[in-house]
């Protein structure tokens, strides 16, 4: 995957960058218009897979006992972005980066994943994803609560939206 370099990266001094994936997801979901909304839906989430490719297994030593992992992926279906829009649940336009919308100028998604442990060697089980089948899988890394939660980090334009989530709930 490569990202072209756009008008004026030049003068900025980037470049096009190389990204090669270390595998791919396997979901329930045949198409990004099947895909929830987020991974914490449907409640309970599907088992889903990250199957990492033989060259980059070795790098799966350590993950067991790990609770939850972080994992970044390419929404290489994602349409073109529109770096302003109205989100479906809001009535103010708001810029792309300010959103968690899937079309991106790189289209690099994030999720945090309860990792159940692995179902053969470089498949990883994991719930709360929520990508097509297919996505190309860029890199895992173990989520570790007291560097990636904020208990404080505030929702922004978001908060009038928020519902509380229930312990079990999909909120």
């Amino acid at each position: 995957m490569r990202r072209e370099a756009g008008p004026g990266d030049r003068d900025r001094g980037m470049a096009a960058l190389a990204v090669t994936p270390i595998g791919h997801l396997e979901t329930p979901w045949s198409t990004p218009g099947d895909c929830p909304r987020n991974g914490r839906q449907p409640d309970p989430a599907p088992e889903c897979r990250a199957v990492v490719v033989p060259a980059f297994r070795d790098g799966l030593l350590g993950l067991e006992g790990f609770s939850h992992l972080i994992l970044l992926y390419w929404m290489h279906r994602a349409p073109t972005p529109a770096l302003r829009f109205t989100p479906p649940f809001d009535r103010e336009e708001r810029g792309i980066f300010a959103t968690r919308a899937p079309f991106r100028p790189n289209p690099v998604a994030l999720s945090v994943v309860r990792f159940h442990g692995f179902a053969a060697p470089g498949v990883l089980r994991v719930t709360n994803l929520d990508c097509a089948s297919g996505t190309p899988l860029l890199d895992i890394k173990p989520y570790l609560p007291t560097t990636d939660a904020e208990p404080e980090a505030s929702l922004g334009w978001l908060a009038p939206h928020a519902t509380p989530r229930v312990k079990g709930s999909a909120g």
